[in-house]
């Protein structure tokens, strides 16, 4: 699947990861990813996982955890879960 960086879903998806790391939403591109930040660490994976739970309708189980390292990724098991779901 392929990733519209300017899509209303990334727009989302970026709001969702600025607020679970406490970052401006100037310092969440589309292309970020899993350690480019201090706060996007194992710590705040984990708040930004909740948070997408929380904000998505969707379950993300432990072997799930690990492969949403991206915004990217996020976006295409999002789209998945909804087209399954």
């Amino acid at each position: 699947m392929s990733t519209q960086e300017n899509s209303p879903l990334i727009e989302q998806i970026q709001h969702v990861l600025a607020a679970a790391l406490r970052l401006s939403e100037d310092a969440v591109s589309p292309a970020l990813e899993f350690g480019d930040v201090p706060q996007w660490d194992s710590l705040g994976h984990m708040e930004v996982m909740m948070e997408l739970e929380q904000n998505f309708g969707i379950e993300i189980n432990a072997d799930t955890i690990a492969t949403l390292i991206s915004i990217p990724a996020i976006h295409d098991y999002i789209i998945m879960n909804k087209q399954n779901g």
